[in-house]
């Protein structure tokens, strides 16, 4: 990459901030607060602030804060919910965090295509508050409420994604303003094409590093007639894991089905009063069909479940009962940091393929244990996908230490067994030292040219997702 890719906009921002101010007036905000909270980030990696904050109201606004921050080299930040876990949001230039929340219209909803068209800002919680009066939802459904264009800017997916997909999956195109303030889009309503090159997935996952996605067309599904959740509990973990490895070998259609171990769950029976379940390895199962399908795979699920050892299968299906399962599974989080309150977290992603995951699991927990931290596990298992929450005493660097070696670790065992180290947070600033072992040298170089093509300057979210050479 050119040299001034390698530290844009350390150079004295007065000339860009006096220009943004001119263009936009009060929407531009420069007060200590408000940049050190669009700067925050969770986990180990510290940042940097921005040097200012926009409150970007239109794509047209964002085309132009971008072109003006080309002309002065100042970097750019794109800034949703702030609920991204890798360190996307830090400023580690310094630079302008466009901040697209109040970009929070719902554009279009085409009923009869199963598909919408949303701004950036809107939430998903928002669109599916949207939709359900025409019997229509959108799946995918990651801890936090999210933007939408922070999770396909991370290619998030969510407890659906074993069913429905990832971001990658359900974006069908998108709205992208260029390192140089152009307004581009991509993709079509279509199901399919065969035109070209897929910009659309190249923007989805790139982390605001080759553009700023601002409008969203996805897909979009009907409310299933029928929902059933369960409950399942284990003396063991493994055999937890082993049932799940062969529910998705058969090709079992489940909606969702989340594994949490002894330690997650204990939190979250505290967290959430939880108090009909023990602590001990569960999964927790949705099903979606119409009712003959959701008990044909009732049955399936429970006849499989005894063969590995499990307990009963206990059942919620009245909306409010099932919500009050999933929000206590979505709380995971919050649960496993009162498990020791002042620490840090940070989580792990790693996803492997499913015939690999009960030997990832162990070894990931022989690791933790080694290490000698709180790391409670919580998994999208059907999909292969786990999460460690490691726990660190902030004060203690030789702790801290140990977190950062543990999640390396954890990466590497990913990666060993043919899977990744990020399965659906992104690269950010945390997994950058992941990069070249998962991908190689020369697919990393690949990388490093699409950014140097699409963004000269080294403007848009410097330092996130590709290694510096």
């Amino acid at each position: 990459m050119a040299t001034a890719a390698q530290d844009p906009g350390r150079a004295e921002p007065a000339a860009a901030l006096a220009a943004l101010e001119g263009r936009f007036r009060d929407r531009l905000q420069l007060g200590q607060a408000i940049r050190e909270q669009h700067g925050a980030i969770e986990g180990m990696v510290g940042g940097g602030i921005p040097d200012a904050v926009l409150f970007a109201a239109s794509t047209e606004d964002v085309a132009a804060a971008v072109a003006l921050c080309a002309q002065h080299g100042l970097p750019v930040i794109a800034h949703g919910a702030g609920s991204s876990l890798e360190g996307q949001l830090a400023a580690v230039h310094g630079g302008l965090s466009i901040d697209l929340t109040q970009m929070n219209r719902v554009l279009e909803i085409n009923q009869g295509d199963l598909d919408v068209r949303v701004e950036a800002g809107v939430t998903r919680e928002a669109l599916n508050e949207e939709l359900r009066d025409q019997g229509l939802f959108f799946p995918l459904d990651p801890g936090a409420n999210a933007t939408l264009g922070g999770m396909a800017a991370t290619r998030a997916s969510g407890t659906n994604a074993v069913r429905y997909g990832t971001m990658r999956e359900v974006t069908l195109g998108l709205t992208v303003v260029t390192a140089t303030g152009e307004i581009i889009r991509t993709g079509t309503r279509a199901r399919k094409s065969a035109a070209g090159y897929d910009l659309t997935r190249l923007f989805v996952g790139s982390e605001g590093t080759l553009g700023i996605i601002t409008e969203l067309s996805l897909r979009v599904f009907g409310i299933p007639e029928e929902i059933a959740s369960a409950v399942v509990q284990f003396d063991e973990l493994a055999p937890a894991v082993e049932a799940v490895m062969l529910m998705m070998q058969l090709g079992l259609p489940l909606a969702r089905i989340e594994l949490l171990d002894e330690v997650q769950m204990g939190a979250c029976i505290a967290f959430s009063d939880l108090t009909e379940f023990r602590a001990a390895p569960t999964l927790f199962i949705e099903f979606h069909g119409s009712p003959a399908a959701v008990a044909e795979q009732v049955e399936t699920v429970r006849s499989m479940v005894d063969d590995f050892g499990g307990g009963d299968l206990m059942f919620a299906t009245q909306t409010e009962d099932r919500n009050r399962l999933w929000k206590a599974r979505h709380n995971a989080w919050f649960a496993a940091k009162s498990l020791r309150p002042g620490a840090e977290a940070f989580a792990t992603d790693a996803c492997v393929p499913i015939s690999r995951l009960a030997e990832a699991v162990a070894a990931a927990k022989t690791e933790a244990d080694a290490a000698g931290l709180v790391a409670p596990l919580v998994g999208h298992v059907g999909d292969g996908n786990f999460h460690m929450l490691l726990l660190f005493d902030p004060a203690s660097p030789e702790e801290e230490k140990r977190a950062h070696a543990l999640s390396d670790a954890i990466a590497r065992i990913a990666i060993g067994l043919g899977g990744t180290a990020t399965g659906e947070h992104g690269i950010g600033l945390h997994k950058l030292s992941t990069m070249e072992t998962e991908h190689g040298a020369g697919s990393l170089k690949v990388m490093a040219q699409i950014k140097q093509a699409l963004d000269p300057l080294g403007i848009l979210n410097p330092g996130k997702t590709v290694p510096s050479p």
